[in-house]
């Protein structure tokens, strides 16, 4: 059985040789194996960050591929005019403004490309919240059905059987919208309390285009769509999810069940309740990662035992106790537990609690995955 087989069997709650290893390494692990300063692979795109991925898979041949790829190629529509450049640039860090120019204003963002770790926002585009969201809402959104899928397609033969090929999407909610606000989670509830009507705007216009782009990236036939979510439950409530994501959520499962197409949702933080209204409300067929307290709330024995026959479990190590400042001994004692916890009558892929830690020890990784090939046997 391949990588792919075992990973798509296991989603599907079918019979695999052994529990699938699929630790998260879809950013620090991959840029620090090329050698490079960590902006040639994001600023430059040199290489891409799902080539160098790729050299991750080669290197540790687990059953990956979940969390990579080049996506979807942008939409041949665009609203806006787009203008970068390099506004400072020091020994470690290069720093970017980027404009979207629209008829009504231009947004901009400024972004950090680290020498040694992976970006970060440190102005975002909405700053005046009544204008800019409006803004943002009317000229941001491109048609995803004209997107170009060539790239996706050369990465489909480039992974083959290592690992999964996958398209992701998303559905509303906070946990996008955070990334938007240059006050933050803070802004952003203010702006909500204050402004309702926009938000009522943001959800059918998000909600349509993700439609839209679930029925694209069905079309291109990936073995895999990544629901992307994170924080869903730390950076709202699940009323607010309950309003704003899950109705969406729902037509995305039910499209790609439709199509034959196996769903995997990633949501770090608190994911407990998460997983009940999936797994009772939705098409979903697996979710990851599952953290442990005190950044997420998960047991995986308590999730087995209450949602096992419904939603395939994807984790959950703790990325810094375990899988960066751990011993050997540690991960394969933390590995068996996990499998002891969930393993049970499949349904079940051994990862990580979120991303390893760039500076994660090889021989941690190695450790997971021959745990998962010996004690994971069914």
């Amino acid at each position: 059985m391949n990588s792919k087989e075992r990973f798509i069997k296991a989603l599907k709650h079918e019979k695999t040789d052994y529990i699938p290893p699929a630790p998260d390494t879809s950013n620090m692990i991959p840029c620090k194996l090329t050698g490079k300063p960590f902006w040639e692979i994001y600023l430059y795109q040199n290489p891409p960050l799902h080539l160098a991925y790729l050299e991750v898979l080669k290197k540790f041949r687990f059953d990956g591929g979940w969390e990579a790829g080049p996506g979807l190629g942008p939409s041949k529509e665009d609203k806006c005019e787009h203008k970068t450049k390099i506004i400072e640039r020091t020994d470690d860090k290069i720093v970017v403004r980027e404009d979207l120019i629209t008829p009504e204003g231009t947004l901009w963002q400024e972004i950090i490309y680290w020498k040694d770790q992976p970006p970060v926002q440190s102005r975002k585009f909405i700053k005046e919240p009544e204008k800019d969201f409006s803004i943002y809402l009317k000229y941001c959104y491109n048609d995803p059905s004209s997107s170009d899928d060539t790239e996706f397609q050369n990465w489909k033969k480039l992974i083959g059987n290592m690992g999964v090929a996958t398209l992701s999407v998303s559905y509303p909610g906070f946990h996008n919208l955070v990334y938007l606000f240059d006050g933050g989670l803070e802004q952003l509830t203010y702006t909500y309390y204050d402004y309702p009507e926009l938000f009522d705007m943001y959800r059918e216009i998000d909600d349509e285009y993700t439609i839209k782009l679930t029925k694209r990236i069905i079309k291109s036939n990936p073995d895999l769509v990544l629901i992307g979510a994170s924080g869903t439950l730390t950076l709202s409530s699940p009323e607010l999810f309950r309003k704003f994501g899950l109705p969406t959520l729902k037509k995305i499962t039910k499209l790609c069940k439709d199509a034959g197409t196996p769903t995997l949702l990633h949501s770090c933080g608190k994911s407990k309740e998460l997983v009940k209204i999936c797994a009772e409300e939705t098409d979903l067929c697996g979710i990851n990662p599952l953290e442990v307290p005190p950044m997420g709330d998960c047991d995986l024995k308590e999730l087995k035992t209450k949602y096992g026959n419904k939603l395939c479990l994807m984790g959950n190590l703790h990325t810094t106790n375990v899988m960066l400042k751990g011993t050997v001994t540690d991960v394969i004692n933390a590995c068996k537990k996990a499998i002891d916890d969930a393993g049970k009558d499949g349904g079940f892929i051994l990862s990580t609690g979120d991303q390893c830690p760039r500076d994660t020890p090889d021989e941690n990784i190695y450790a997971l995955i021959e745990t998962a090939k010996t004690y994971g046997k069914y």
